[in-house]
């Protein structure tokens, strides 16, 4: 697994040029001794209070941790302005809390629009962590969170988790009654955390007030319309309330930047890729600062394979063949060679665009998006070939891809070489607040057979894995479970 440590670097071009990405500032805790400090004053056992802390307004757009290992977590924030913070932290009571450690001070600045995101090291596997953010030269709290650490790769347990994408889409954006209500009913679930696939905001569209919030009616060109984005989403108290609990694995889809859009070759790329690393805890190695796509193991029973599909990708519109790629030929070994290496019984792929179900392009970006072929000879199914070819060759079982993007939910099941038994299946779900989509079949190369598929209602995920078996709900926004299945596991 890469380092991950990010820098935060200076930024001095104007907001409209494309910026080097905000870098995380390595902050050493725990085993270092140089980077943190017992707390005095704590009543044993009880190393802050019950509650977890919504953030006041020292910290504008709430706390939330990510990147969350059996021994590591980064934890984010949003000053006002220019502020002195630390993050201090230490297991739950529950856990044998008696003291809490304290980051090195940092300073936030104009440059990454006042956001953090702090590294915490030397963390106990599977283990309740609470944290606290605190600024000021006070060092007054202003913001509280929770998270708890993967287990060990030997420890086999049951992981719970919810994954989804799409908000704010198409006018369904920050009800002025309502918020973002459905992630109240995802906390409720109680998940160890959120795979959030993608259109976390949506730049390329406007949020009409009323009935939305005001805010967010129009379209982000520069770098400060998709921070203004951000922001938008992060001030809905029920979102916040929730990150505060959940830790988040987030990745990026087309929405943002815009509709669609293919790669390096997009001139709007690197300014929608900066926003969003500002505004979500992601960690990148030192060596490959812009680096989206990464893994993480959580336990010895599930090992999470995060893809990046924008930023490597060949233009859609360019027809499918073997030099056309979404993944690049870096991230394409990376995936399979991780498959391959890895001993989690079960391999989950996080894609944000679907594997079979064509997904027409537009005007602007013309070209299938999806791996699916399109009418046009479009598509990526050449490079989606390669990779089924490896799975089949290298005999990986219990491999599940779980994707957003298409707003309707749909589970696929994969046997591409007719042997009768599954080799792999497709999750689709989705979306958290947009338009519901047009329901597609999957195309027919890789032998699907579709055991779920409908549209018409917000939804997420939700999945429980363990050694033998992993269970699929798909859960709308009233709470209702529309499908429900367990899958068992294959040696």
């Amino acid at each position: 697994m890469p380092d991950l440590s990010r820098e935060r670097k200076a930024i001095s071009a104007p907001a409209v040029k494309p910026r080097r990405p905000s870098i995380l500032l390595l902050l050493l805790v725990g085993l270092t001794g140089c980077a943190s400090e017992s707390r005095p004053g704590l009543p044993p056992g009880s190393p802050f209070a019950e509650d977890v802390a919504v953030a006041n307004e020292t910290l504008t757009h709430g706390v939330a941790s990510g990147e969350v290992t059996n021994e590591s977590a980064l934890v984010w924030f949003r000053t006002a302005g220019p502020a002195q913070a630390t993050v201090e932290w230490a297991p739950d009571s529950a856990d044998g809390g008696t003291g809490a450690l304290r980051s090195a001070a940092m300073t936030t600045s104009q440059e990454h629009d006042f956001t953090a995101a702090v590294r915490l090291d030397g963390l106990r596997p599977a283990t309740r962590y609470r944290y606290r953010v605190l600024t000021g030269e006070a060092q007054a709290e202003a913001g509280a969170g929770r998270f708890v650490t993967a287990a060990d790769s030997t420890v086999s347990q049951p992981v719970t988790f919810l994954w989804s994408g799409d908000i704010g889409g198409q006018g369904h954006c920050r009800d002025q009654q309502t918020g973002y209500r459905i992630f109240d009913l995802m906390a409720g679930q109680r998940p160890a955390f959120l795979l959030l696939l993608g259109d976390t905001i949506y730049g390329d569209d406007r949020c009409p007030s009323p009935p939305n919030v005001a805010g967010s009616d129009f379209l982000a060109t520069t770098l400060d319309g998709y921070r203004a984005k951000h922001r938008y989403q992060r001030e809905d108290q029920a979102l916040r309330r929730f990150l505060t609990s959940v830790p988040v694995y987030a990745v990026w889809d087309d929405h943002e930047v815009r509709n669609n859009f293919s790669g390096p070759g997009d001139p709007l790329m690197a300014v929608g890729r900066q926003a969003f690393m500002e505004y979500w805890p992601i960690g990148t190695p030192p060596e490959d600062p812009h680096r989206l796509y990464r893994s993480f193991r959580r336990g010895a029973d599930l090992e999470l394979f995060i893809l990046d599909t924008r930023q490597y990708r060949s233009a859609n519109a360019e027809p499918d063949g073997a030099r056309k790629t979404m993944l690049g030929k870096a991230q394409r070994d990376w995936l399979l060679e991780g498959l391959a290496r890895s001993t989690a019984t079960w391999k989950i792929i996080a894609t944000v665009v679907p594997l079979a179900v064509p997904k027409a392009g537009s005007k602007l970006v013309p070209g299938n998006d999806s791996w699916a072929p399109g009418a046009d000879g479009t598509g990526f199914q050449t490079e989606l070939r390669l990779i089924v070819n490896e799975l089949l060759a290298r005999r990986i079982r219990n491999v599940v891809w779980l994707v957003t993007d298409v707003h309707f939910a749909q589970v696929n099941a994969y046997d591409p070489d007719g042997d009768g038994q599954t080799d792999f299946h497709e999750f689709i779900c989705g979306p958290l607040a947009a338009n519901p989509g047009k329901l597609a079949l999957p195309d027919a190369a890789f032998r699907p057979t579709t055991l779920y598929s409908a549209t018409g209602f917000m939804n997420f995920g939700k999945v429980t894995v363990l050694r033998d078996s992993l269970t699929l709900e798909i859960i709308d926004e009233t709470g209702t479970s529309r499908f429900a299945q367990t899958f068992p596991s294959r040696s």
